[in-house]
């Protein structure tokens, strides 16, 4: 204030003013202090729509259902609107909408409009930690973040976040050809992921998370969708590392598949291109099963087993997603991001552990697969695992596996940044395999929430459980995912072909079971050559 200015203010309106301006001060130094009178309070965050209250869950503070995206049937998604009150996020939000048997699910636990929704997990606000972001399996058509909640993993000095997303026909119906609004419906499912990155890095400092440093990890379709990430522009940046776990089923979707799909779905529908709009009317169950008449009607339904998936999922447009993953590997946009990548023993092979066979009983059994090869097969698997049962033979992993491999050679050889590989080999006590999914309660440090595969687990049990979660964590801080009690892991090349099998004794092997699985992929594939060879 001038000297003329304090000439023209009374005394009185003077002091009131300087009594003002401090108040001022003291509510901001206030509000710097306490956070905006919320931060306070470790269960508050202030996102950029609003603030949101978690809950405590086992020595970690858990953020649930938090709105990232709104969406329109068939459109990418939008910005998700602000709120002015404090949102309670202390449940799980809607699943996305898919078929679910038996009893009906009611809006709050299953929704169209409602499920892009996502989790997060952290034990200090304050920090700066590494972050782990969750694509849930089920393919492309099922599934919910809900399956492996991130406590336990967020303990190990990481901010976890998982998320819902749109899925089947709601995420990757293609009706381009019918109508340029809909020229990305294809892929709104991956863009619904992409949005959730992008929240991802507008939010996590709030949690205390680093958005210069996240990694994007998920197992069976939910590592389908890392390797699609690995191939869309929109998602470069979003995401610095990436965990791939028994993901790599090919996804054969290519534009005249889905375009032809598309129109199918709209004649089972009776919906013309002028009338398109009436699409959204549609029922969900109506259009699910319209779908899939589609599919038997058009490209065929995929039978389970099947070497390969179609149909409603991620296709290459050149724009949203530039090439299919895992053929054999990925868009040269993401030649800088570090991949750990691995499998099971036995993955989705039915188990047989707990049935008596002999040898000769397995060698029939393989006879319709591996036909005059069959005593090729048992030869280099007692070579590749000489302490072997018969029902091994049988048993051990035909699908990811060899495709695996294909896809770590190529990689390896074609990328800046490093690729690691493991194989989880732990055995459960009930089905005496290492089954698909075995794996996610040990790398999520949540043995205690699988009383049905695990009721009673060891000191061996938790050990492996210490030891993995830790090196997933490791991964996501270093981009190596090496930790004292494990032997010393080097990246992946196809000349050495390093591996770390995960046990209770964890070891190091090199290209230990490559001749066998090039028996299995020559074998297990060749309806896949087949299409190769039609689609030239």
């Amino acid at each position: 204030m001038s000297q003329l200015e304090l000439n023209a203010t009374s005394p009185f309106t003077y002091i009131m003013n300087m009594k003002t301006n401090l108040m001022l001060m003291c509510a901001t130094l206030m509000m710097v202090v306490m956070g905006c009178g919320h931060s306070a309070d470790p269960l508050v965050v202030e996102t950029h729509t609003g603030l949101i209250k978690g809950v405590e869950q086992e020595g970690t503070l858990a953020f649930l259902g938090i709105p990232y995206a709104k969406v329109e049937r068939f459109m990418p998604p939008q910005p998700v609107g602000g709120w002015k009150e404090m949102r309670l996020c202390d449940h799980w939000g809607p699943q996305a909408m898919q078929m679910t048997h038996g009893r009906e699910l009611s809006e709050e636990e299953m929704s169209e409009k409602n499920s892009c929704v996502l989790n997060v997990w952290t034990t200090d606000k304050k920090a700066c930690k590494p972050v782990m972001v969750w694509l849930h399996g089920g393919g492309f058509e099922s599934g919910t973040s809900a399956w492996n909640p991130g406590m336990g993993l967020a303990k190990k000095d990481v901010v976890v976040v998982s998320v819902n997303h749109r899925l089947n026909i709601l995420g990757f119906l293609d009706l381009s050809a019918c109508s340029e609004q809909y020229k990305n419906s294809a892929n709104v499912g991956m863009l619904d992921i992409v949005a959730a990155l992008q929240w991802v890095q507008k939010n996590i400092r709030q949690f205390g998370g680093d958005p210069t440093n996240v990694t994007i990890f998920g197992e069976s379709g939910g590592g389908g969708k890392v390797g699609t990430l690995l191939c869309m522009p929109s998602a470069k940046g979003l995401f610095h590392k990436a965990i791939i776990m028994s993901g790599t089923i090919l996804n054969i979707n290519n534009k005249t598949m889905s375009e032809e799909l598309g129109k199918a779905v709209l004649k089972e529908l009776d919906i013309d291109a002028k009338h398109i709009e009436r699409i959204k009317e549609i029922p969900y169950k109506e259009l699910y099963a319209a779908g899939q008449r589609a599919m038997a009607a058009s490209i065929g339904t995929r039978k389970p087993g099947t070497p390969m998936m179609w149909g409603f999922g991620p296709t290459p447009d050149g724009v949203t997603l530039l090439q299919q993953p895992f053929q054999p590997g990925f868009s040269d946009i993401s030649s800088d991001i570090p991949i750990l990548i691995g499998t099971t023993f036995n993955e989705l092979q039915r188990p047989l552990y707990n049935e008596p066979m002999t040898l000769d009983e397995a060698r029939t059994g393989l006879k319709k697969t591996f036909g005059e090869n069959t005593e090729e097969y048992i030869r280099v698997f007692g070579e590749t695992y000489p302490d072997y049962v018969p029902q091994d033979l049988l048993c051990i992993d035909w699908l990811f596996r060899p495709k695996t491999i294909i896809t770590a050679d190529s990689i390896a050889e074609s990328r800046n940044a490093d690729t690691y590989m493991y194989m989880f080999a732990w055995r459960s006590p009930e089905s005496k395999s290492s089954q698909h999914g075995a794996e996610l309660k040990f790398c999520f440090n949540t043995l205690h929430h699988s009383p049905n595969e695990l009721p009673q687990p060891t000191p061996e049990d938790y050990r492996l459980a210490d030891l993995m979660s830790s090196s997933w964590a490791q991964f996501a801080h270093t981009g190596k995912p090496s930790v004292e009690g494990l032997p010393a892991w080097k990246p992946y090349t196809s000349a050495n072909g390093e591996m770390l099998v995960f046990d209770y004794e964890c070891k190091i092997v090199h290209n230990h079971d490559r001749e066998l699985n090039q028996i299995i992929d020559a074998h297990c594939f060749k309806q896949l050559e087949e299409f190769k060879e039609k689609n030239k």
